[in-house]
């Protein structure tokens, strides 16, 4: 598998060595999939109501995250045999310190609903519940740093043992109230699909940008049948559409996940500016991640209290415009100042020695 990522790596040329045009693309799409997810449905609950946002968003709810996760262990393959040093400095320590740092930060912020008059000592009992807890929209971090390590730690046991353990707590649909539970179960297949999978990924996103008419005619295909899928009511009452059944849900997940992959494919290979402005989005996820939270809510509760904006579907694509380019902006206007510890780990917090700088800050997985 290290091989073929490799190869591949050497054909993108001047790109940066850690990823490929299309899986940047890709992340883009999905990073914008979940700040729109969390911009329209706060605004929809603000404003009371839903707008067209929201179908968009339930459209993509089966493959938004499995697709996030599926790209995230694509290069896992190239650190999971170094010595646990150098492993924990880029797959646990990395993801640990921007938790820890915008935890403090998003906290910081919400101090008030925090706390509700019980004082400092509620806030540091917050702060302490979030090391355990995955906090609010920082939970994808959460896990990708206990995937990471959990991989490792499991590498020599049989591939279709774990995946298969994997897949059946995804089936099972878990539910203990308790975050880092439930959302390990739900997601940590999706993880390994996209680390033992790589190489066929890979092969994958070639064969699109090989046969491209084949390539639309089966997104076309897949489209319409995600569609019907997640709007078409499945007849029972605890679950509201056919996209819900477990191993449907999981197929279905999967189908979209390749599809957002073969989306990639396509448009790193047309190229034009929209492939850029993804491209982008996705070279700066984890800027994006972290900070999109803070901008999303000021704009949110702006517009509700003056009501500028009165139509929902309106009101939710200004939230995640904003939510998008505020982040991105900050992280430009800071990139070359002492504030760029927001987004770019300090030396001081790296426990082996810092590798080149990349052309761009992103959500670093390898």
């Amino acid at each position: 598998m290290e091989s073929r990522i490799t190869a591949v790596e050497t054909r993108a040329g001047g790109q940066d060595a850690n990823r490929l045009a299309w899986v940047d693309v890709a992340k883009g799409v999905c990073i914008i999939l979940v700040v729109m997810m969390h911009s329209t449905l706060g605004t929809g609950i603000a404003m009371e109501g839903e707008g067209f946002l929201h179908t968009l968003v339930a459209f993509a709810r089966p493959f938004r995250i499995p697709d996030f996760f599926l790209l995230s262990g694509l290069f896992l393959g190239r650190v999971i045999d170094r010595d646990w040093r150098l492993f924990l400095d880029r797959r646990l320590v990395h993801f640990a310190y921007f938790y820890v740092l915008w935890v403090l930060i998003q906290s910081a912020a919400k101090y008030g609903q925090i706390v509700e008059g019980a004082g400092p000592g509620a806030f540091l009992a917050h702060l302490a519940t979030a090391l355990v807890e995955p906090y609010s929209t920082l939970w994808f971090i959460y896990l990708l740093a206990v995937f990471s390590v959990l991989t490792k730690v499991l590498r020599r046991v049989p591939a279709p043992v774990i995946l298969g353990l994997a897949a059946l707590l995804e089936f099972l649909t878990v539910r203990t109230g308790i975050e880092l539970v439930d959302e390990f179960c739900a997601r940590y297949v999706w993880f390994l699909v996209g680390y033992l999978f790589a190489g066929r990924i890979f092969d994958f996103a070639d064969g699109v940008q090989r046969h491209v008419r084949a390539a639309l005619l089966g997104l076309a295909l897949w489209a319409v049948t995600n569609a019907a899928l997640v709007f078409l009511p499945s007849g029972l009452a605890s679950v509201p559409s056919l996209a819900h059944l477990p191993v449907l849900g999981f197929l279905l997940s999967g189908a979209g996940a390749l599809a957002i992959v073969a989306i990639g494919a396509l448009m790193s290979r047309a190229g034009g500016p929209v492939t850029e402005a993804l491209r982008a989005c996705g070279q700066r996820s984890i800027v994006i991640y972290l900070a999109f939270f803070l901008p999303m809510a000021f704009t949110r509760t702006l517009i509700v209290k003056t009501g500028a904006i009165a139509d929902i579907g309106l009101a939710s694509l200004v939230v995640t415009v904003v939510a998008l380019l505020v982040p991105l902006a900050f992280e430009r206007m800071i990139r070359h100042t002492p504030a760029a510890f927001l987004f770019r780990r300090p030396k001081a917090f790296h426990i082996v020695g810092e590798r080149p700088r990349p052309a761009a800050p992103g959500l670093r997985t390898a």
